[in-house]
């Protein structure tokens, strides 16, 4: 077998491959005996049948397709193999020539991953938040703490905002009251949002017993989106009551004896989160830098397929598991399809640079993983896609999906590398040192992907929480 490759842009070649025929001996085999698989001549066993009855009968052009079809993956991947590409997708083959019996040639054009040069990123310096901790931060924290701990008590007046209250709610729609538009015994915080539009307004200043209808919306059920009556009826009024910030507080809701400890508590957490936030923020930021200064071209079939990718899982995954459309979520979102595609695309452009980049600094860098990094990260995304460890490791492992953890563990080293090197300073001037967070901020890129799609997760419910309202 010859072959030569030809560059056709960066991202693009072109081999071109010539096979002499006696190296398809093995596929014309193949080939016969698949044939004589598949069918009966009379007076041949099946199975039997000489590959000169074969020709006679089905043609020596079936016999050929069949041995070429057998043969071509197997030239193809020599090719790429002699001419040491690293090849994305499919290619697009064409066979140029089959003379039997002398020679079978064909063409393949397929996208490769290009060659990057790093640059010289030493002298990048990011700007990122500082670690501050309030005395109102703490305030708000413990009194989130507070509200969990909140209980109830029947209040025999009107209903107030913050009120929990007790529902029977109908619905009707063209005065039918519908097979779903039943239930009983709901409980709703006034000003929650939680229900329906208008409710809070129907309910507030009714006492038990009380009644009102008022018409909305309907966000979901047989009849989502239409205008219906709503007849809504109060059966219980309670008061949230707050327990006192003491030190009885603090035994009730935590393991310290004391209010104070439970501040210094709260404080050290909120300046952990911050420091996660910012060693994360870092990353993101010299990550944005050092996509700045790089050249990376972008394989067009590749961009095409991410693309269409993340519109599939946004809009059949994401959103249809909210019950929202595409045309709801945009709509929610205040964008045009055409600014919707827009973004989409600037997205997975962003995608595929920052996996080729880090993939080339990993090959510079001689970065590995070792089993313990690979369990960690696992766990981590396990944790992240609301699954097992056993079962995203089963799905994993199922879907050969290793291969592609492995390569976000790397990445991640690779950036922590970058990271380690440039200049971060907070919004105050001083020098950030990260070294204490770089296992933490290395989970950030680690995960690259899954955040992508959790960030278009969050989009979509927060266009469902909107549409709710």
């Amino acid at each position: 077998m010859k072959s030569a490759v030809e560059t056709l842009n960066p991202t693009r070649v072109r081999l071109t491959v010539e096979v002499p025929f006696e190296e398809l001996k093995d596929s014309l085999d193949a080939a016969y005996k698949k044939i004589n698989q598949q069918v009966t001549v009379k007076g041949f066993r099946k199975g039997k049948i000489p590959a000169r009855v074969i020709d006679q009968r089905f043609g020596r052009g079936a016999v050929l397709e069949e041995a070429v079809n057998d043969a071509l993956p197997k030239f193809y991947t020599e090719a790429v193999n002699e001419g040491e590409l690293n090849v994305l997708g499919q290619p697009e083959v064409d066979i140029t020539e089959l003379k039997d019996g002398e020679l079978l040639a064909f063409t393949a054009e397929v996208d490769i991953r290009p060659e990057i040069e790093i640059p010289d990123y030493s002298g990048i310096e990011v700007e990122v938040d500082p670690v501050e901790v309030s005395d109102e931060d703490v305030d708000k924290a413990v009194e989130e703490l507070r509200e969990r701990f909140a209980s109830t008590a029947p209040v025999e007046r009107p209903a107030e905002d913050g009120d929990v209250l007790t529902l029977d709610l109908e619905a009707k729609v063209d005065g039918e009251v519908l097979e779903d538009g039943l239930a009983s015994d709901v409980s709703y915080t006034i000003g929650s949002g939680e229900l329906l539009d208008g409710i809070d307004e129907a309910v507030k200043g009714l006492e038990a017993g009380g009644e009102a209808t008022f018409t909305s919306e309907l966000k979901g059920g047989s009849a989502a989106g239409k205008e219906a009556e709503i007849t809504v009826k109060v059966s219980k009024v309670a008061k949230r009551e707050l327990p006192e910030l003491d030190d009885d507080f603090a035994q009730l809701a935590s393991e310290f004896d004391t209010l104070e400890e439970v501040r210094a508590d709260s404080r050290k957490r909120l300046e952990n989160m911050k420091q996660y936030d910012q060693a994360t923020q870092a990353q993101e930021r010299v990550l944005d830098a050092l996509l700045e200064l790089a050249e990376v071209p972008i394989p067009e079939k590749l961009l095409e397929d991410e693309v269409n990718t993340r519109k599939h899982n946004l809009e059949h995954h994401q959103l249809g598991q909210m019950g929202l459309d595409l045309a709801k979520y945009l709509e929610i979102q205040g964008k045009t399809a055409e600014e919707f595609d827009a973004e989409t695309r600037e997205q997975a452009i962003k995608g595929i640079k920052t996996q080729f980049i880090l993939d080339e600094l990993v090959n510079k860098e001689k970065l590995n993983v070792d089993q313990e990094e690979l369990t960690e990260h696992l766990m981590r995304r396990a944790a992240f896609s609301g699954m097992s460890p056993d079962q995203f490791a089963q799905a994993v492992v199922e879907g050969g999906q290793v291969p592609m953890l492995v390569g976000e563990v790397a990445r991640g080293k690779a950036l922590a590398v970058v990271v380690e090197a440039v200049t971060v300073k907070d919004t105050n001037g001083e020098v950030v040192d990260l070294s204490d967070e770089e296992d933490e901020a290395a989970e950030a890129t680690e995960t690259t992907e899954a955040a992508a799609e959790q960030a278009e997760g969050d989009a979509a419910a927060e266009a469902k929480a909107d549409s709710d309202k």
